[in-house]
């Protein structure tokens, strides 16, 4: 059992949801990855999502466009990342991952991409536009190294279709909150909870919602129905504001704003 399965399952058991914040690697650079890193677990979420930046997104919106751009244009590269997790490894207590483009863990290589990704300290990995027609073979890769592939059930796909994905998913189900891209919302779809309700009755696999999650009545709302929330352009969106300002400062604001959506996550029965 994976670090993240243990972390869902603990919460589980304790009647308890999960917050998981994303944050884009080497924006502004890896130093600061790090310290987020370190920041989140002793804040108390649950799991952090580490985006592997590349140059043609498809269903990020303009703030994670302009992140992955930041992190590109300073040089970033993916053995970096890999380094930089392994040396805050005794500092950072929860459950990382990555999530990555298909044809980055295509190009390094299935196999390698996991066994540099455990060695590094990442306990899985999501992949937005891996097709479910075309995980087996990737899908059986990480469940023989006990390395969760996470994938995505969006408004729009079948619901035979989603239940193939949460067969071939571990650690937890993404399910995309709307259609279209990624960015802070001040409404959400109001079938959103049926359907997620559903999905949960159909697997056993944690099914936790991303896209436009970013107020505490966010949480308050999807909190009871899901089994945790994933929060990520609000958080992007202050770590922009690094370049232009002290840094500590900067931390300090995404600490507390964290901490406000813990505080929500943690009040819904």
């Amino acid at each position: 059992m994976s670090l993240l399965d243990e972390t869902f399952a603990k919460l589980r058991s304790e009647g308890r949801k999960a917050l998981l914040p994303f944050i884009t690697a080497g924006d502004p650079d890896l130093d600061f990855t790090g310290d987020l890193l370190k920041d989140f677990g002793k804040a108390g979420v649950a799991a952090c999502e580490v985006g592997v930046p590349y140059s043609d997104p498809v269903a990020d919106g303009p703030v994670i466009q302009a992140s992955y751009q930041r992190a590109l244009e300073s040089g970033f590269r993916l053995q970096q990342l890999f380094e930089m997790r392994k040396r805050v490894a005794a500092e950072v207590t929860i459950p990382t991952l990555t999530m990555a483009s298909y044809a980055i863990i295509y190009r390094v290589g299935l196999e390698r991409y996991i066994e540099q990704s455990q060695e590094a300290g990442f306990c899985g990995v999501i992949v937005p536009d891996l097709l479910v027609e075309e995980a087996a073979e990737f899908s059986k890769l990480c469940a023989d190294r006990d390395f969760n592939l996470i994938q995505l059930v969006t408004p729009t796909t079948p619901r035979e279709r989603q239940v193939r994905i949460a067969e071939s998913s571990s650690g937890f189900l993404y399910f995309v909150s709307v259609t279209g891209i990624t960015g802070e919302r001040n409404e959400l779809p109001p079938q959103l909870i049926d359907n997620v309700g559903w999905l949960r009755e159909q697997t056993d696999v944690p099914v936790c919602i991303g896209f436009g999650i970013s107020q505490p009545e966010h949480v308050a709302k999807l909190g009871p129905v899901a089994d945790g929330l994933i929060v990520g352009s609000a958080i992007v969106r202050r770590i922009a504001q690094a370049n232009a300002e002290n840094r500590g400062e900067v931390r300090g604001e995404i600490d507390r704003y964290v901490r406000e959506m813990l505080a929500a996550i943690n009040a819904v029965k």
